[in-house]
């Protein structure tokens, strides 16, 4: 048998270096790909078990939603009108008695600046168990309320504190500024947060 190889037409070529090279890379993107395949398939089971927490929280809260509205019927029923506002007129007591006029004004004191005081204080029970607080303040400039409502925004006592009103005072000698902020005492921050 007779092999003719023409090496001016076919150049030798080292297969086993081509081999080599090549076949560290292709073992590389193997691996690679292997690594992605598997972290894939891990993040698709976690968001597998997210989907059925999501929809057991979800059906949680339907089901208090339903009790809520039930025992809102209840409450509702004209047998029961009358001892339901008593008991919103007594939990609206308790919690205006709770209210620490100390606390908000040591709260107050953190935040206020060296050239604003405070005229007047009133605060405002929402439905949503929140306090608002409405307060008139007196100082020197436009700039001090300013500064107040910025202060409050980086306190953890005050939330979505607001100017709502400015007027010159009666001596002409600076603002009389209105501030609305909602009041997060200590022991509520928890539940607020």
């Amino acid at each position: 048998m007779r092999l003719n190889i023409n090496l001016a037409t076919h150049p030798y070529e080292d297969a086993r270096e081509f081999w080599v090279r090549w076949g560290t890379a292709v073992g590389v993107l193997a691996l690679l790909t292997l690594f992605l395949l598997g972290w894939t398939v891990r993040s698709w089971i976690n968001a597998g078990r997210d989907r059925q927490n999501i929809a057991q929280i979800e059906h949680q809260v339907s089901s208090r939603d339903k009790e809520r509205a039930e025992a809102q019927a209840l409450l509702n029923m004209s047998a029961n009108r009358s001892t339901r506002d008593q008991s919103q007129f007594l939990n609206g007591l308790i919690r205006r008695k709770a209210f620490s006029w100390t606390l908000v004004f040591e709260d107050l004191e953190q935040v206020m600046p060296r050239d604003l005081h405070v005229v007047s204080l009133q605060p405002k029970f929402t439905d949503q168990n929140t306090m608002l607080l409405d307060m008139r303040v007196v100082g020197t400039s436009r700039a001090a309320a300013v500064e107040l409502v910025h202060r409050m925004e980086t306190s953890r006592h005050f939330q979505n504190a607001q100017l709502t009103g400015e007027s010159a005072s009666d001596k002409g000698e600076g603002v009389i500024a209105t501030v609305e902020t909602t009041y997060v005492p200590e022991d509520l921050k928890g539940i607020a947060n």
